[in-house]
């Protein structure tokens, strides 16, 4: 992918109009209880500012109405936490589309909830023009909505005079082109899940990309059946069995491999009281529920990852919020994290697992996407990078 970027951009006393993802949690009262994605967006703003530019930034927040900003969609509290990390004003700004507010060259504004603006879902290109006429530099710095055409994601870098990617998606653009365009071999992917029918394209792209596909969860269980194991009552697709044999089929006809679990945790109920059994995969019985993979098949994945040149994680192998049923993805996610090869993750399961077994540091890159990192693995064009790269030298 070829799109340029912020940092090869003159912008010095250049109109900025930056989209962000500020996309935070709040709790009843309206405070912002994690703001990893305003600290993500930091260093794009500072640079901009730093250049001399104007800057505007906006988001979206939560899922508001078009055509008004109620109490719970409003910027405001995002607002007070960019002046308290960036130590400088941050003017938030309502009904903004028209223009007529004033911001000189140094300055920064919060421009209020671009999602309550009529038109920006359905990429409305009029609504598109007149956010262009704004700026003279656009910004896509949300690579969490870059698997959607929006008018603040999409149709605006048509209009703008120069359009590119801020420093966090571009550092996502590489990551993931570097995981899946061109990797260091072995390329080893993790995914996880309760539903092979939600990643199913998932698997079928990187079925013929990597050198071993581990699977877990539900998404294991499916592959265990098309394999001839009994599962008892776990969680599974069975209407999918021929895909998931059709799968395994692709990557053993390429010399690769699914490996599947040789031992298993299973119990008779998920809950935190539940009992636990360490088995081999071919005594598993009619009420049993297979909720982790066991210590055999874990020292097992644990090798294939250490030694995988490239390593693409989306999703737990077991039910990890209960400690009887988290020693597989631990032992997974100690070993993605000591292993010498490039690892990229992302999805919301995965970026809970590395937080309870406090890995971040040592994970190679950490997407920021939900849906459009899966979309991305899935080999979607998203539309966002899409309209950046038809921008690209533009």
């Amino acid at each position: 992918m070829r799109v340029n970027t912020l940092d090869h951009v003159d912008l010095a006393g250049k109109r900025v109009f930056i989209r962000a993802d500020l996309n935070v949690p709040q709790d009843e009262a309206g405070n912002i209880t994690e703001d990893t994605r305003i600290k993500a967006s930091l260093p794009s703003i500072q640079y901009a500012l730093e250049q001399g530019a104007a800057v505007m930034v906006t988001s979206h927040l939560g899922r508001p109405a078009e055509g008004a900003v109620g109490a719970d969609d409003t910027l405001a509290p995002v607002a007070v936490r960019l002046s308290q990390l960036l130590l400088k004003p941050v003017r938030l700004v309502p009904d903004w589309v028209e223009g007529g507010f004033t911001l000189a060259p140094g300055e920064i504004v919060l421009l209020e909830n671009c999602r309550c603006n009529r038109g920006e879902k359905k990429d409305d290109e009029a609504l598109a023009q007149k956010m262009a006429a704004l700026c003279d530099v656009y910004v896509n710095d949300a690579f969490g909505t870059a698997h959607r055409a929006e008018a603040t994601t999409h149709g605006i870098a048509r209009f703008a005079p120069i359009a590119c990617a801020g420093l966090l998606m571009g550092a996502e653009i590489d990551a993931l082109e570097k995981a899946l365009h061109d990797p260091k071999r072995p390329l080893v992917a993790i995914v996880g899940g309760a539903k092979v029918s939600s990643k199913l394209t998932i698997l079928k792209s990187l079925a013929d990309k990597v050198d071993q596909l581990i699977v877990g969860g539900g998404i294991a269980n499916t592959f265990l059946l098309a394999s001839g194991k009994r599962i008892g009552e776990s969680l599974a697709e069975p209407e999918l069995v021929k895909e998931a044999q059709a799968i395994m089929d692709l990557m053993r006809a390429r010399g690769a491999e699914v490996p599947l679990p040789v031992d298993v945790v299973v119990a008779d109920e998920v809950s935190a009281l539940a009992r636990a059994n360490k088995i081999a995969v071919d005594k598993v019985g009619a009420q049993d529920r297979i909720l982790d993979i066991g210590p055999k098949s874990a020292a097992r994945l644990a090798q294939i990852v250490a030694n995988a040149g490239t390593i693409v994680w989306n999703g737990p192998v077991g039910v990890f919020e209960h400690a009887q049923f988290a020693g597989g993805t631990k032992m997974l996610a100690s070993a993605i994290a000591h292993a010498q090869g490039f690892s990229i993750a992302g999805g919301g399961d995965t970026l809970a697992a590395i937080a309870k077994f406090d890995i971040a540091a040592d994970i190679g890159y950490i997407s920021t996407g939900g849906g459009a990192f899966l979309e991305f693995l899935e080999g979607k064009t998203l539309p966002a990078i899409a309209a950046l790269e038809a921008r690209y030298n533009a």
